[in-house]
Protein backbone atom coordinates (compact mmCIF):
# COMPACT_ATOMS: atom_id res chain seq x y z
CA UNK A 1 0.00 0.00 0.00
CA UNK A 2 1.44 3.42 -1.05
CA UNK A 3 2.03 5.85 1.73
CA UNK A 4 -0.11 9.06 1.68
CA UNK A 5 1.67 12.61 1.61
CA UNK A 6 1.08 14.77 4.51
CA UNK A 7 -0.99 18.05 3.74
CA UNK A 8 -0.63 21.21 5.96
CA UNK A 9 -3.34 21.97 8.93
CA UNK A 10 -6.88 23.02 7.89
CA UNK A 11 -7.14 26.70 7.64
CA UNK A 12 -9.14 27.09 10.63
CA UNK A 13 -6.67 26.73 12.60
CA UNK A 14 -5.09 29.94 11.76
CA UNK A 15 -8.56 31.91 11.23
CA UNK A 16 -10.83 30.60 13.77
CA UNK A 17 -11.00 32.43 17.07
CA UNK A 18 -12.86 30.21 19.23
CA UNK A 19 -9.33 28.41 18.25
CA UNK A 20 -7.04 30.79 19.20
CA UNK A 21 -9.21 31.39 22.82
CA UNK A 22 -8.54 27.95 23.20
CA UNK A 23 -4.46 28.28 22.44
CA UNK A 24 -4.44 30.90 25.28
CA UNK A 25 -6.35 28.79 27.42
CA UNK A 26 -4.50 25.75 27.15
CA UNK A 27 -1.26 25.37 24.95
CA UNK A 28 0.17 28.85 26.26
CA UNK A 29 -1.07 28.08 30.06
CA UNK A 30 1.13 24.78 29.80
CA UNK A 31 4.00 25.35 27.92
CA UNK A 32 7.56 27.26 29.17
CA UNK A 33 6.90 30.55 27.96
CA UNK A 34 9.66 33.64 28.20
CA UNK A 35 9.34 36.14 30.81
CA UNK A 36 12.42 38.40 30.64
CA UNK A 37 16.08 38.41 30.97
CA UNK A 38 17.94 37.86 34.68
CA UNK A 39 19.88 41.16 34.15
CA UNK A 40 16.32 43.23 34.55
CA UNK A 41 16.84 41.93 38.51
CA UNK A 42 20.27 42.87 39.63
CA UNK A 43 19.02 43.50 43.33
CA UNK A 44 16.43 42.46 45.73
CA UNK A 45 13.57 44.17 45.39
CA UNK A 46 14.21 44.13 41.45
CA UNK A 47 10.91 43.23 39.58
CA UNK A 48 8.99 43.55 36.49
CA UNK A 49 5.39 42.95 34.91
CA UNK A 50 4.14 41.15 31.64
CA UNK A 51 1.25 39.56 30.83
CA UNK A 52 1.41 35.94 29.42
CA UNK A 53 -2.55 33.95 28.21
CA UNK A 54 -4.55 36.75 29.19
CA UNK A 55 -2.93 37.02 33.09
CA UNK A 56 -0.67 39.97 34.69
CA UNK A 57 2.09 38.44 35.95
CA UNK A 58 5.09 40.24 37.68
CA UNK A 59 9.00 38.64 38.27
CA UNK A 60 10.83 39.54 41.58
CA UNK A 61 14.49 39.03 43.22
CA UNK A 62 14.00 38.09 46.54
CA UNK A 63 16.59 38.36 49.61
CA UNK A 64 17.90 35.08 48.48
CA UNK A 65 18.49 36.13 45.20
CA UNK A 66 15.62 33.95 44.16
CA UNK A 67 13.79 34.90 40.83
CA UNK A 68 9.84 34.34 41.37
CA UNK A 69 7.08 35.21 39.51
CA UNK A 70 3.74 35.88 40.88
CA UNK A 71 0.39 36.69 39.58
CA UNK A 72 -0.71 40.26 39.84
CA UNK A 73 -3.13 40.15 42.00
CA UNK A 74 -3.74 41.04 45.99
CA UNK A 75 -5.27 37.97 47.83
CA UNK A 76 -7.60 40.52 49.72
CA UNK A 77 -9.84 41.85 46.82
CA UNK A 78 -8.09 41.38 44.06
CA UNK A 79 -6.19 44.62 42.96
CA UNK A 80 -3.32 44.52 40.83
CA UNK A 81 -0.14 44.80 43.29
CA UNK A 82 2.35 46.16 41.14
CA UNK A 83 2.87 47.93 37.00
CA UNK A 84 5.83 48.35 34.71
CA UNK A 85 9.24 47.83 36.51
CA UNK A 86 10.84 49.15 39.35
CA UNK A 87 11.94 48.28 43.14
CA UNK A 88 10.51 47.78 46.63
CA UNK A 89 11.35 46.50 49.97
CA UNK A 90 7.99 44.64 50.42
CA UNK A 91 5.03 44.82 48.20
CA UNK A 92 2.30 46.97 48.73
CA UNK A 93 -1.42 46.58 47.26
CA UNK A 94 -2.27 50.41 46.40
CA UNK A 95 -5.91 49.41 47.55
CA UNK A 96 -6.03 48.96 51.20
CA UNK A 97 -1.86 48.36 52.30
CA UNK A 98 -2.21 44.42 52.05
CA UNK A 99 1.62 43.94 52.26
CA UNK A 100 3.73 41.04 51.03
CA UNK A 101 7.54 39.73 51.52
CA UNK A 102 9.49 39.19 48.21
CA UNK A 103 8.72 35.73 49.09
CA UNK A 104 4.63 36.56 48.68
CA UNK A 105 4.01 35.97 52.31
CA UNK A 106 1.73 38.19 53.58
CA UNK A 107 3.38 40.61 56.32
CA UNK A 108 0.26 43.01 56.95
CA UNK A 109 -2.86 43.85 56.80
CA UNK A 110 -4.10 46.72 58.08
CA UNK A 111 -6.79 46.05 61.13
CA UNK A 112 -6.10 42.29 60.13
CA UNK A 113 -5.39 41.66 64.19
CA UNK A 114 -9.06 42.76 65.24
CA UNK A 115 -10.60 40.32 62.84
CA UNK A 116 -11.15 36.88 64.73
CA UNK A 117 -9.32 33.90 63.61
CA UNK A 118 -7.60 36.17 60.84
CA UNK A 119 -3.84 34.12 60.05
CA UNK A 120 -1.86 35.71 57.80
CA UNK A 121 0.55 33.07 57.83
CA UNK A 122 -2.06 30.90 55.83
CA UNK A 123 -2.18 34.30 53.29
CA UNK A 124 0.48 33.91 50.23
CA UNK A 125 0.70 35.54 46.89
CA UNK A 126 0.05 32.68 44.10
CA UNK A 127 3.58 31.66 42.92
CA UNK A 128 4.16 30.90 39.02
CA UNK A 129 6.79 27.85 37.88
CA UNK A 130 10.02 29.93 37.42
CA UNK A 131 13.27 28.93 35.83
CA UNK A 132 16.44 30.69 34.67
CA UNK A 133 17.75 29.12 31.21
CA UNK A 134 21.11 30.94 30.43
CA UNK A 135 20.46 34.24 31.78
CA UNK A 136 16.63 34.24 30.40
CA UNK A 137 13.54 33.88 32.92
CA UNK A 138 10.77 31.41 32.03
CA UNK A 139 7.62 30.67 33.50
CA UNK A 140 4.88 28.25 33.23
CA UNK A 141 1.53 28.23 34.67
CA UNK A 142 1.27 24.35 35.13
CA UNK A 143 2.60 24.12 38.47
CA UNK A 144 2.93 19.97 37.60
CA UNK A 145 4.91 20.99 33.80
CA UNK A 146 8.17 19.12 33.24
CA UNK A 147 11.29 20.84 33.60
CA UNK A 148 12.58 22.70 30.75
CA UNK A 149 15.58 20.51 30.60
CA UNK A 150 13.11 17.60 29.76
CA UNK A 151 11.61 19.67 27.66
CA UNK A 152 14.71 20.99 25.65
CA UNK A 153 17.00 18.12 26.16
CA UNK A 154 20.61 19.45 25.37
CA UNK A 155 19.48 22.72 24.32
CA UNK A 156 21.10 24.08 27.91
CA UNK A 157 24.53 22.45 27.06
CA UNK A 158 24.57 23.53 23.46
CA UNK A 159 23.67 26.97 24.34
CA UNK A 160 26.56 27.47 26.93
CA UNK A 161 29.21 25.77 24.50
CA UNK A 162 28.17 28.18 21.60
CA UNK A 163 28.09 31.67 24.26
CA UNK A 164 31.04 30.80 26.24
CA UNK A 165 30.30 34.37 27.79
CA UNK A 166 26.60 33.88 28.51
CA UNK A 167 26.82 35.23 32.11
CA UNK A 168 27.76 38.59 30.97
CA UNK A 169 25.76 38.95 28.32
CA UNK A 170 22.82 41.63 28.31
CA UNK A 171 20.05 42.93 26.16
CA UNK A 172 21.74 46.01 23.92
CA UNK A 173 18.31 46.16 22.17
CA UNK A 174 14.75 44.44 21.43
CA UNK A 175 12.73 45.41 18.82
CA UNK A 176 9.06 44.81 18.73
CA UNK A 177 8.11 43.86 15.24
CA UNK A 178 4.29 43.73 14.82
CA UNK A 179 2.86 40.87 12.30
CA UNK A 180 -0.65 41.03 10.57
CA UNK A 181 -0.99 37.02 10.88
CA UNK A 182 -1.22 34.22 13.01
CA UNK A 183 1.34 33.60 15.66
CA UNK A 184 1.30 29.67 13.97
CA UNK A 185 1.88 31.53 10.43
CA UNK A 186 5.17 33.48 11.78
CA UNK A 187 6.26 30.27 13.77
CA UNK A 188 6.27 28.08 10.74
CA UNK A 189 7.98 30.51 8.35
CA UNK A 190 10.72 30.67 11.19
CA UNK A 191 11.22 27.33 11.13
CA UNK A 192 11.99 25.80 7.21
CA UNK A 193 14.30 27.16 5.11
CA UNK A 194 12.84 25.52 2.20
CA UNK A 195 11.80 28.94 1.57
CA UNK A 196 15.11 30.83 2.17
CA UNK A 197 17.44 30.70 -0.64
CA UNK A 198 13.96 32.19 -2.90
CA UNK A 199 13.59 34.90 -0.31
CA UNK A 200 16.32 35.40 2.10
CA UNK A 201 19.45 36.04 -0.48
CA UNK A 202 21.58 37.97 2.01
CA UNK A 203 21.07 35.01 4.62
CA UNK A 204 21.47 32.23 2.15
CA UNK A 205 24.65 33.79 1.13
CA UNK A 206 26.01 36.11 3.69
CA UNK A 207 25.85 33.13 6.29
CA UNK A 208 24.11 29.93 6.03
CA UNK A 209 25.35 27.20 3.33
CA UNK A 210 21.64 26.38 2.19
CA UNK A 211 22.41 22.78 0.92
CA UNK A 212 23.37 21.94 4.48
CA UNK A 213 20.85 23.58 6.21
CA UNK A 214 18.83 21.37 8.55
CA UNK A 215 15.93 21.30 10.88
CA UNK A 216 15.56 18.22 13.33
CA UNK A 217 13.39 18.10 16.42
CA UNK A 218 14.92 17.68 20.11
CA UNK A 219 12.87 17.29 22.44
CA UNK A 220 10.32 19.72 21.80
CA UNK A 221 13.52 22.02 20.66
CA UNK A 222 13.70 22.23 16.87
CA UNK A 223 17.57 22.18 16.32
CA UNK A 224 18.56 24.40 13.44
CA UNK A 225 21.98 23.41 12.24
CA UNK A 226 24.38 24.53 8.99
CA UNK A 227 27.82 24.68 7.74
CA UNK A 228 28.82 28.48 7.09
CA UNK A 229 29.89 30.12 4.11
CA UNK A 230 32.89 32.08 3.91
CA UNK A 231 33.44 34.37 6.87
CA UNK A 232 35.84 36.93 4.85
CA UNK A 233 33.29 39.08 3.59
CA UNK A 234 31.04 39.49 6.96
CA UNK A 235 30.60 42.62 8.30
CA UNK A 236 32.43 42.43 11.54
CA UNK A 237 35.60 41.05 13.06
CA UNK A 238 35.20 37.38 14.38
CA UNK A 239 37.62 36.06 17.57
CA UNK A 240 37.79 32.36 15.64
CA UNK A 241 40.16 30.81 18.44
CA UNK A 242 36.45 30.74 20.57
CA UNK A 243 34.56 27.76 20.29
CA UNK A 244 31.72 27.15 17.75
CA UNK A 245 33.00 31.28 16.90
CA UNK A 246 32.60 29.96 12.79
CA UNK A 247 29.18 28.36 12.91
CA UNK A 248 25.57 29.33 12.93
CA UNK A 249 22.93 27.68 15.32
CA UNK A 250 19.58 27.81 16.07
CA UNK A 251 17.24 26.61 19.49
CA UNK A 252 13.92 26.98 18.78
CA UNK A 253 12.06 26.39 21.83
CA UNK A 254 8.07 25.32 21.04
CA UNK A 255 6.22 27.19 21.39
CA UNK A 256 7.16 31.13 21.28
CA UNK A 257 10.78 31.53 21.71
CA UNK A 258 14.31 30.84 19.88
CA UNK A 259 17.66 31.91 20.60
CA UNK A 260 20.11 32.08 17.36
CA UNK A 261 23.87 32.24 17.20
CA UNK A 262 25.40 34.11 14.83
CA UNK A 263 29.16 33.28 13.95
CA UNK A 264 31.47 35.35 16.39
CA UNK A 265 28.59 33.93 19.01
CA UNK A 266 26.58 36.56 18.31
CA UNK A 267 23.30 35.89 20.22
CA UNK A 268 20.06 37.20 19.00
CA UNK A 269 16.64 36.12 19.84
CA UNK A 270 12.55 35.86 18.79
CA UNK A 271 10.15 36.18 21.22
CA UNK A 272 6.69 35.57 19.48
CA UNK A 273 3.67 37.18 21.64
CA UNK A 274 0.11 36.65 20.21
CA UNK A 275 -2.29 39.68 20.49
CA UNK A 276 -5.55 37.89 18.55
CA UNK A 277 -6.28 35.68 15.69
CA UNK A 278 -4.66 37.14 13.42
CA UNK A 279 -2.01 39.61 14.78
CA UNK A 280 1.22 38.79 16.48
CA UNK A 281 4.05 41.03 17.82
CA UNK A 282 7.86 39.54 17.82
CA UNK A 283 10.42 40.48 19.88
CA UNK A 284 13.70 40.66 18.26
CA UNK A 285 16.98 40.73 20.95
CA UNK A 286 20.29 41.47 20.71
CA UNK A 287 22.48 41.21 23.13
CA UNK A 288 26.61 41.97 24.04
CA UNK A 289 28.69 41.60 26.84
CA UNK A 290 27.26 43.92 29.98
CA UNK A 291 24.81 45.22 27.45
CA UNK A 292 27.69 47.67 26.45
CA UNK A 293 26.76 49.53 23.56
CA UNK A 294 27.92 48.40 20.22
CA UNK A 295 28.40 49.75 16.65
CA UNK A 296 28.77 46.19 14.90
CA UNK A 297 25.89 44.46 16.76
CA UNK A 298 23.73 47.71 16.08
CA UNK A 299 24.83 47.30 12.18
CA UNK A 300 24.16 43.89 12.45
CA UNK A 301 20.68 44.36 13.69
CA UNK A 302 19.54 47.20 11.64
CA UNK A 303 21.19 44.95 8.55
CA UNK A 304 18.81 42.35 9.81
CA UNK A 305 15.81 44.18 10.07
CA UNK A 306 16.31 45.56 6.13
CA UNK A 307 16.77 41.96 4.86
CA UNK A 308 15.38 38.75 6.60
CA UNK A 309 12.46 40.84 8.67
CA UNK A 310 11.12 42.63 6.03
CA UNK A 311 11.08 39.28 3.42
CA UNK A 312 9.72 37.36 5.98
CA UNK A 313 6.83 40.03 7.34
CA UNK A 314 5.75 40.02 3.34
CA UNK A 315 5.60 36.05 3.38
CA UNK A 316 4.09 35.96 6.36
CA UNK A 317 1.27 38.33 5.90
CA UNK A 318 0.35 36.90 1.89
CA UNK A 319 0.09 33.53 4.20
CA UNK A 320 -2.63 35.08 6.50
CA UNK A 321 -4.24 36.59 3.38
CA UNK A 322 -4.37 33.59 2.11
CA UNK A 323 -5.92 31.38 4.45
CA UNK A 324 -9.05 32.88 4.77
CA UNK A 325 -9.24 32.54 0.90
CA UNK A 326 -12.09 29.95 -0.04
CA UNK A 327 -9.83 28.78 -3.06
CA UNK A 328 -7.07 27.52 -0.54
CA UNK A 329 -6.96 23.66 -0.26
CA UNK A 330 -4.29 22.45 2.01
CA UNK A 331 -1.76 20.83 0.02
CA UNK A 332 1.05 18.47 0.94
CA UNK A 333 3.87 18.91 2.81
CA UNK A 334 7.22 18.70 1.15
CA UNK A 335 8.92 15.68 3.54
CA UNK A 336 12.01 14.22 2.14
CA UNK A 337 13.06 11.34 3.98
CA UNK A 338 16.56 13.12 3.90
CA UNK A 339 15.33 16.06 5.41
CA UNK A 340 17.52 18.72 4.19
CA UNK A 341 16.63 22.07 3.31
CA UNK A 342 13.96 21.54 0.57
CA UNK A 343 12.02 19.42 3.13
CA UNK A 344 8.91 20.69 5.16
CA UNK A 345 9.47 17.95 8.03
CA UNK A 346 10.24 20.16 10.42
CA UNK A 347 6.78 21.80 9.44
CA UNK A 348 5.03 17.51 9.79
CA UNK A 349 6.66 17.85 13.52
CA UNK A 350 5.25 21.64 14.72
CA UNK A 351 1.45 20.73 13.15
CA UNK A 352 2.00 16.87 15.51
CA UNK A 353 3.01 19.68 18.60
CA UNK A 354 -0.31 21.98 17.40
CA UNK A 355 -2.74 19.14 16.98
CA UNK A 356 -1.71 17.76 20.34
CA UNK A 357 -2.05 20.93 22.10
CA UNK A 358 -5.80 21.26 20.55
CA UNK A 359 -6.16 17.41 21.13
CA UNK A 360 -5.60 18.37 24.81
Amino acid sequence: MNEQPIHALDPRYYTDPELFKAERDGLLSTTWQFAGHCSQLNNPGDYFTFELAGESLFCIMGRDHVIRTFYNVCQHRAHQLVSGEGSTRVVVCPYHAWTYELTGQLRAAPNGHAVPGFDKSAICLNEVRTETFVGFIFVNLDPDAQPMDTWFPNARAELEAWLPNWQTLKPLEWVEIEEHCNWKVSVENYSECYHCTLNHPTFATGVIKPETYDIQPQGYCLRHTTECQSLDNMTYDIDHSKPHADEYSSWFLWPMFSFQVYPGNVLNTYHWRAVDTERVVVWRGWYTEGGWDSEVIRRLAVQDRATTVEEDIKLVESVQRGMKSRGYKPGPLIVDPKSGVNSEHSIRTLHQWIREAHNA
